[in-house]
């Protein structure tokens, strides 16, 4: 009997925490679902990531009211997959945030994740009628942006790639906390279905060199001191690290990506398993990696067809 697709057949719900993190900061986490993060400054609110839809975004929202009643002026995306952004509307942001990058992913691919996305992840889109499109940006910078919240600097940042291209952080320096984006993961598995292996890496030292004290990553419960979120970092780049260095490998031997796909999954599944979504993640995980070994620098775009059909190559 074949696995069910991708996430389809996760159904349970899970537990919410809504952490404080610091004077001005908050996590939305929710047993490795995707994480939300809250910034409350001195005269508005800023949010770093929207959950799945609209009606899930009021989950968040919910619990800001009950911290604060200043509006939510920023909605910042910290890369363009679906699951991250489709809710923002839900927040009647006055602005919405990305990178240059991700607002070209957006262009190039966007369409193609939204429907690709709803597919894998049915839980996290049942209430899909709710989405009113795709979510574009309204502000787009390169590199850096500063933004003051009254008197608290907010920091948007792009330190490298790795997830995606368009990976961005928002970083709070009087505070010394970090919202990473899924550029770190803990106790769940990376996704690297558009990641770039080799930069990755490089790109979480460069998070380290932040010496953040308070983390939130992609998914997985915040991080809440230097000991935690040193785990956090070498574990997510333990996992890129070492599936990359095994397709890597199978693929200099000449082995077909059905052959690597199965050696792989035999040599992470006993230190990796027991995290979240693994067996979600590995076939687009090790399909990237194969497609950055070979031919092809860049990620392709995955389209609900195209998942499909890896699926049943892979995992089926």
């Amino acid at each position: 009997m074949s696995k069910a697709f991708a996430s389809q057949a996760d159904v349970a719900e899970k537990t919410v925490s809504f952490d404080r993190l610091s004077d001005h900061a908050y996590a939305y986490t929710a047993e490795g679902d995707p994480n939300t993060g809250i910034v409350v400054g001195d005269n508005a609110v800023l949010v770093a990531d929207t959950q799945a839809t609209p009606v899930m975004a009021q989950d968040v929202l919910r619990r800001i009211r009950g911290v604060t009643d200043k509006p939510v002026q920023y909605v910042v995306l910290t890369h363009y997959h679906a699951v991250r952004v489709l809710g923002a509307s839900g927040y009647s942001p006055r602005e919405i945030i990305a990178s240059q990058d991700t607002y070209d992913l957006i262009v190039e691919r966007g369409a193609q994740d939204m429907q690709s996305e709803i597919e894998r992840f049915p839980r996290l889109f049942r209430a899909v009628e709710s989405v009113p499109g795709l979510t574009w940006p309204t502000i787009t910078f390169r590199g850096e942006m500063t933004l003051w919240l009254g008197k608290l600097e907010v920091k948007l940042m792009q330190v490298g790639r790795g997830h995606t291209k368009g990976d961005t952080i928002v970083w709070l320096p009087q505070e010394r906390t970090l919202f990473s984006g899924d550029l770190v993961e803990y106790a769940a598995t990376p996704y690297a279905g558009d990641a770039y292996f080799t930069d990755w890496p490089h790109t979480l030292d460069a998070l380290a060199a932040l010496q953040p004290e308070k983390l939130v990553p992609g998914r997985g419960p915040a991080l809440m001191d230097r000991a935690a979120i040193a785990e956090g970092l070498a574990s997510t780049r333990a996992f890129v690290s070492e599936l990359y260095a095994a397709v890597k490998s199978g693929a200099q031997e000449g082995k077909d990506l059905r052959a690597i796909y199965g050696e792989t999954y035999a040599t992470l599944r006993p230190k990796y398993g027991h995290w979240v979504i693994f067996d979600h993640c590995l076939p687009f995980d090790v399909t990237r990696a194969y497609d950055e070994a070979t031919a092809h620098p860049h990620p392709r775009i995955w389209t609900a067809a195209r998942d499909q059909e890896m699926w049943r190559t892979l995992a089926g």
